[in-house]
């Protein structure tokens, strides 16, 4: 490999605590490094070298895929079906990576390689939750690493080391002459000492018999100054011109297929996906072994084909172009992934298996494809099935760029106002709200609503969706004002149209009545939900989820209102419901235990609080793990409840696993931090420890000024409780042990 002295610098970013942290100080750590670098330099292989070498030290090992942030989460999901396959093969993505953060969690000694991250921002979510195991990421950025960890460049081989490389490759192992060496220098002086380029030569050479010397000539480098190691691109180019030729002398398929997958995602191409385009298993089977001979694709444990992103770039540049059939290639991967899409494209479970196999080679297509390039109506129609797959899974947010593309294919096909065209762009709308990015969600939706207005009229049902979800961006975006009278005349014309009872109506009266209780306007709210509750009871059942939803808002504007003897009925039927459909320790069902421990905690009920956010507790950390923002704030409550109920010495320990945990995800600066340090201490002073206490104080004071100023509200908290801890001290002297 020739890259001694790298896997040594790895195992130094990573081996400062050892894989489980330093058990003699009793500390559990997480260890993370980068290694970034040119493409083609050789990141992915020294990650898998070092995983490899060092596997005997680690309980689990696994390879993330981490172009994309929906990549990462695909690859955590992946991880909960290995070790929990009856579980993980019924839950969602999103479950699923939850889960694989929780067992990781639990159960220390591990090693993840998030491989070709692009940004290296894309981790912190999950760097924070994960405790007791090492984390190595590989990636073309330099920047950006110093909030992760330490990072070290990876940069071209040492001459020797290329040379060497060459030769293994080249010679099989044997000797090479005088001769056959100096041309080996030769030759990887020329490539740059670019390991992909050293490796595909040597590939080359070794299946065609071909000199090094007479390769070397052939390609013209030692003439080109301009191909360098600052230009892999143009490097790897020249290579592969010879390549083709010599694999497709022996199997004309193997191009095909090599050009094909330029433009898919270039990990795990499965061979399923690329079957259509063969006349047969064997044939495929042969002509993928032909592109394996010559290092031009690799094989992976998953029955997979991958293809180095390096050289899916040169190809998908190449000037071998027919002007009828569009770029080389690219014909006959959209042909493959039409032909591989599930046969019940609106099955929810029983085809999400090949959605999400089939998803990341769809998403790269409409990355890869050109400008201008006209996309098929088979293709758009793919496009539309995977981003469905992904509304169903709550993934809305993540179907934009597949959104983007079907609209992009109406417009041109069909026109701005077709129906199916007005559709796709409330979809693609729908899809900005569910990623947070109202200023785009908003003015899509009020240009569809126009033109939906215009071509079908103000009470077709597609004009009336349209309105519900425009006022709905409003009332998200706290826009009350033009969002309550917008619920109200979507509300009347839907009501005319569609009917009372219809399930479009009862959504929006809901939505409406959010609105009014969140305007602070309970006397409408209260009643409208109490209408909808019944109506949506008798339509939909009284455990659908929209059912309970309207329940635990009816509770929520009951318990605003003042109402507890009502709301808290109302939230242990929630519950119940919640427990039946969704399960005891679902997500949704803790976060309506958490509501009813509130209320009561505001009815003087202390004590039932307190049983009922202990059990939630534990549940949270079993479910969502110790460093969950849900986890963080019930055991936040709890401590709460038990400073209330004057138990601070029960208090304590949970707000110092908060301190820890904040101080570890968020930083010790974070204003939740800082919150919770000085809730620690006031803790400590009520047991009578004020040394502890004013420590803690002047801590978090110094923390507040540094990050959020002298005048921000929780410097002045702080400030104040600081001033009382150390003349209370003065007044009281210090604690005789």
């Amino acid at each position: 490999m020739g890259r001694e002295e790298d896997l040594d610098r790895v195992r130094g970013l990573l081996r400062t605590a050892g894989p489980g942290g330093d058990a003699s100080c009793g500390v559990v750590v997480t260890q993370t490094g980068a290694v970034h670098g040119l493409g083609g330099v050789g990141k992915s292989t020294l990650a898998l070298h070092y995983a490899h070498r060092l596997r005997s030290e680690y309980g689990l090992v696994w390879w993330i895929t981490s172009d994309t942030p929906e990549a990462i989460v695909s690859g955590l999901a992946a991880l909960a079906l290995r070790l929990c396959p009856q579980w993980a093969g019924t839950a969602g993505v999103d479950e699923q990576a939850a889960w694989a953060i929780t067992w990781l969690g639990w159960h220390p000694g591990w090693l993840l390689v998030f491989d070709n991250v692009e940004e290296p921002a894309q981790l912190h979510p999950y760097l924070g939750a994960l405790t007791g195991g090492h984390v190595l990421a590989t990636s073309r950025r330099a920047t950006g690493w110093h909030r992760i960890g330490p990072s070290m460049p990876l940069g071209l081989l040492a001459p020797q080391a290329a040379a060497d490389l060459l030769c293994r490759l080249a010679f099989g192992g044997q000797e090479p002459t005088r001769t056959e060496r100096a041309q080996a220098e030769a030759l990887a002086r020329d490539l740059g000492f670019l390991p992909l380029a050293l490796e595909q030569a040597g590939a080359y050479a070794y299946e065609t018999g071909c000199e090094l010397g007479e390769y070397r000539q052939s390609l013209g480098l030692m003439l080109d100054e301009t191909a360098s190691d600052s230009d892999p691109e143009r490097t790897i180019a020249r290579i592969w011109s010879r390549t083709i030729i010599a694999i497709e002398e022996r199997n004309p398929l193997a191009v095909e297929l090599l050009y094909a997958m330029a433009w898919l995602a270039p990990d795990d191409i499965p061979r399923t996906l690329l079957a259509p385009l063969a006349p047969d298993t064997l044939t495929l089977g042969k002509a993928l072994g032909v592109l394996h001979a010559y290092n031009m694709v690799t094989f992976t444990s998953r029955k997979g084909v991958s293809v180095h992103r390096l050289v899916q770039t040169v190809l998908r540049t190449s000037p071998e172009t027919d002007p009828t059939a569009g770029p080389r290639g690219l014909h006959e991967a959209e042909r493959a992934v039409c032909h591989s899409l599930p046969s019940d494209q609106n099955a929810e479970v029983a085809q999400a298996g090949p959605w999400e196999k089939l998803i990341p080679h769809l998403t790269a297509l409409v990355e890869s494809t050109p400008p201008g390039y006209s996309t098929s109506s088979d293709l758009s129609d793919a496009y539309y099935g995977a981003a469905q797959h992904l509304f169903r899974q709550g993934r809305d947010a993540q179907s934009i760029i597949l959104r983007k593309a079907i609209l992009a294919q109406r417009v041109q096909a069909l026109g701005d106002t077709h129906p199916l065209t007005l559709i796709s762009r409330n979809n693609l709308a729908l899809a900005y709200q569910s990623a947070g990015d109202l200023d785009r969600a908003y003015p899509l939706f009020e240009s569809t609503l126009a033109l939906q207005a215009q071509v079908l009229g103000d009470n077709h049902p597609a004009t009336l969706a349209t309105s519900h979800n425009l006022a709905l961006t409003l009332r998200t975006a706290r826009d009350l004002e033009r969002a309550i009278p917008l619920f109200e005349a979507t509300l009347a014309r839907e009501v005319q149209v569609l009917g009372n009872t219809d399930v479009r109506t009862l959504k929006t009266r809901s939505n409406l009545a959010v609105a009014y209780m969140e305007a602070g306007d309970l006397d409408r709210a209260v009643p409208l939900f109490e209408s909808t509750l019944a109506q949506q009871a008798q339509v939909l059942g009284d455990s659908h989820p929209e059912t309970l939803q309207t329940r635990s808002h009816l509770a929520l504007a009951c318990q605003r209102a003042g109402d507890l003897e009502r709301a808290v009925p109302l939230v242990e039927a929630t519950i119940a419901q919640k427990v039946k459909v969704l399960g005891d320790s679902h997500p949704e069902t803790l976060a309506s235990r958490n509501n009813l421990a509130t209320a009561f905690v505001e009815a003087g009920d202390l004590e039932r609080a307190a049983q009922l956010l202990e059990a939630n507790l534990a549940q949270y950390v079993q479910v969502l793990g110790d460093s969950h923002i849900s986890t963080l704030i019930t055991r936040h409550n709890l401590a709460s409840v038990y400073m209330e109920a004057v138990a601070p010495e029960r208090a304590i320990p949970l707000f110092e696993a908060n301190v820890a945990q904040q101080a570890q995800v968020w930083g010790d600066s974070h204003p939740e931090t800082l919150a919770s340090r000085n809730n620690l201490a006031l803790a400590y002073q009520s047991v009578g420890d004020p040394e502890r206490a004013i420590r803690l104080f002047e801590k978090a004071l110094t923390d507040a000024i540094r990050a959020l100023g002298e005048e921000h509200q929780l410097t002045v908290m702080v400030r104040g409780n600081l001033a009382s801890a150390l003349v209370k001290h003065r007044v009281d002297g210090p604690k005789r042990m």
